[in-house]
């Protein structure tokens, strides 16, 4: 393996790790629409909340795609195939929760802005849902032939561990979100999502427990790399006590970076338990290797020069983003008074 190879699967997984931190509470405000907005008034304030910033957090799964198209062309066409329905419908889940914040606020009659209301909160479930699916049925390994070819049954995708590890993303998510609106919101709505927190902690670290049972007896992770993985994990648990933490002391900032790190952890684990494969395979045989699955070494030295020269302009962009969004928007009936 080289150097270059080496840190295009570091890119990779912080592409995803920036993705889920910024998307993740995308994905969290989208189900609040329905599952915690009492009115339309509310709703109203929920939707704002991520209105300058939901489609610009979405550009890095885009990104995390296309450096994967580029610089490990095997690992992408060998997961997108291999996946091909459930990134389907995480694409029907991303455009259904995309366009209804645009319909909804064009609809003339309550029927159909509860129509996109709803499809904002199913959208948001289904994707973190399929994402959180997908990449836990990948680490169990997959029936993957010599050419790197997926062969799965419906059971390789859907499974115990992949529902446990689909939930656990989505109410991740959900609680991330939570802690946004926290963040964003005064009044009624930030108190309501603080109460709604201290009592979701308790069953995140029961499913998290769940998580890490099923983690030891479906994977090798435990058994190739015993010491990082149980790093990883207690860092997991870790920030979740710190977010609950957060929650229960009115630490609004402690809650919403440990629950975004929460997420991130999820993403290390994983990439963390692959290293030094980007697919694993029921037969180990087959497994493909980060040294076979990547380009020349001058497309990914170009790529290098490239990605670090754009790179820190992107950082600076989000971060003017949201420094120019920062102020809290105040509970409906603040504005009423």
């Amino acid at each position: 393996m080289t150097s270059y190879q080496f840190i295009w699967f570091l890119l990779i997984g912080v592409l995803f790790s920036g993705f889920f931190f910024l998307e993740g509470f995308d994905f969290g405000i989208g189900m609040s629409v329905r599952f915690f907005a009492k009115n339309r008034a509310e709703r109203d304030t929920v939707i704002q909340t991520i209105g300058p910033h939901w489609d610009g957090n979405e550009v890095w799964l885009i990104t995390a795609g296309g450096a994967m198209f580029a610089s490990f062309p095997m690992w992408y066409a060998s997961l997108f195939s291999g996946y091909y329905l459930v990134l389907f419908l995480i694409l029907v889940a991303l455009i259904f929760r995309g366009v209804s914040f645009e319909f909804r606020a064009n609809m003339q009659t309550d029927t159909w802005r509860n129509f996109w209301e709803w499809a904002s909160s199913i959208g948001s479930f289904c994707a973190a849902f399929l994402f959180g699916m997908m990449f836990t049925s990948m680490i169990q390994g997959v029936p993957i032939d010599k050419n790197g070819d997926i062969f799965g049954s419906f059971t390789t995708y859907v499974n115990w561990f992949s529902i446990v590890g689909g939930v656990a993303v989505s109410l991740l998510c959900f609680i991330h979100g939570l802690n946004f609106l926290r963040l964003k919101t005064s009044g009624e709505l930030r108190e309501r999502a603080e109460k709604w927190s201290k009592v979701l902690y308790p069953v995140l670290l029961a499913g998290e427990v769940v998580f890490v049972i099923l983690l030891y007896l479906t994977t090798d992770f435990f058994t190739r790399k015993p010491m990082s993985t149980w790093g990883i994990l207690i860092a997991l648990v870790i920030f979740t006590l710190a977010a609950w933490w957060g929650a229960q002391s009115s630490h609004d900032w402690t809650s919403f970076i440990a629950s975004g790190l929460s997420l991130i952890s999820v993403v290390v684990l994983i990439f963390n338990g692959l290293f030094p494969r980007v697919m694993i395979a029921t037969n180990n045989a087959n497994s493909i290797l980060i040294k076979n699955a990547s380009s020349s070494p001058y497309t990914l030295h170009l790529m290098t020069i490239l990605t670090f020269t754009i790179l820190p302009i992107v950082f600076i962009y989000f971060i003017w983003s949201y420094w120019v969004f920062y102020k809290r928007i105040k509970s409906p009936k603040q504005v009423a008074e």
